[in-house]
């Protein structure tokens, strides 16, 4: 993948979630030469075409800033490409792109870079939705389908979300046992009652997405102590260690020492209650695991895959992550 043209070559890396997409430009050496960041790039939020449009847009304008480059690797990693289906669709989508031929897949290889470079490991993503990935060194791969109950996924924001109204609707007309979700809910919504965010969900004055919202306000009932909000906090965790611990068994790596990297808006709250189920569950189920919990922005792992992929050296991919790092903490100043 070149271009006969410009400077020194770069690579691309782009990473999308639920909730944004991230892509910067580097050299070889590892300098950071451009970032930029765009909206949800999920096609099962807004559709493959859009999501093609997404990508091509956000990297036009980073060689808009580079300038015409050699181009060394394109790495693009994205929710919602869980399926082999979805990933030739967005192949086929983007085929008239300059960077047609990009490496493509699921975010959950990025979150997997970023956490460890070690090439037995397994990924658990929670964040707008819940996903895991696993890799062994002689190439095998435990991936899952992640389309939500349809597929025997629980979890993520958007589903604590659900579950969260679900209770406390019943707690409002006495179907079921009290909770503060009912006021914390309609607060963030800006509305007054129960009532009224199931009718704005109804007539889509609400989008249906934006129960991902809610994940904080259970977070936040669960450490003010209130035992609904508790009681989904710990099926949160129970699903996390279920997915980390069946995709060792699936790998036959339970009885190696293994990363166990986690990552994810919900994840990185760092609510204690969530993280120590988490440890409990996974000392019980998978003892030699070793949990890695990532802070940084899956982007750094979507940029160590592309730079590895251009052939980078091991001082270029420390110099990659001085500087997505610096700029994750001059973006969060």
């Amino acid at each position: 993948m070149t271009d006969p043209t410009g400077g020194a070559p770069i690579v691309i890396a782009v990473d999308g979630g639920g909730s944004k997409t991230d892509a910067v430009a580097l050299e070889l050496d590892g300098t950071l030469v451009a970032a930029v960041r765009g909206t949800t790039s999920s096609p099962h939020l807004i559709g493959m075409a859009a999501t093609a449009r997404l990508v091509d847009e956000l990297i036009e304008r980073l060689l808009v800033e580079t300038g015409p480059r050699p181009l060394a690797s394109a790495n693009i990693y994205l929710s919602g490409l869980d399926l082999p289906a979805e990933i030739a669709e967005f192949r086929a989508g983007i085929a008239g792109y300059a960077w047609a031929d990009a490496i493509v897949d699921n975010d959950l290889f990025a979150l997997l870079r970023a956490g460890t470079s070690e090439s037995d490991a397994v990924a658990v993503v929670c964040g707008t939705g819940i996903n895991c990935v696993g890799v062994r060194a002689d190439g095998a791969v435990v991936r899952y389908a992640s389309l939500g109950m349809t597929s025997g996924d629980w979890g993520g924001g958007w589903h604590l979300g659900e579950k969260a109204l679900w209770h406390a609707a019943r707690a409002v007309d006495g179907r079921g046992p009290a909770t503060t979700l009912a006021a914390a809910i309609p607060e963030v919504y800006g509305l007054t009652g129960i009532p009224d965010v199931i009718e704005a969900l109804h007539f889509e004055r609400i989008a249906n997405s934006e129960l991902s919202r809610l994940a904080p306000a259970v977070l936040a009932a669960s450490r003010a102590g209130d035992a609904v909000a508790q009681r989904l906090v710990d099926r949160q965790a129970e699903e996390i260690v279920i997915l980390a611990a069946t995709t060792l068994r699936r790998l036959e790596l339970l009885g190696s020492e293994v990363p166990v990297v986690l990552g994810g808006g919900v994840i990185g709250s760092g609510d204690e209650r969530l993280l120590a189920g988490v440890e409990r569950g996974l000392a019980e189920r998978a003892p030699l695991a070793r949990i890695t919990v990532v802070t940084s922005a899956p982007i750094l792992g979507a940029a160590l895959l592309a730079l590895e992929a251009g052939g980078a050296s091991a001082d270029a991919l420390d110099l990659a992550v001085s500087g997505l790092q610096d700029r994750q903490a001059a973006v969060v100043q």
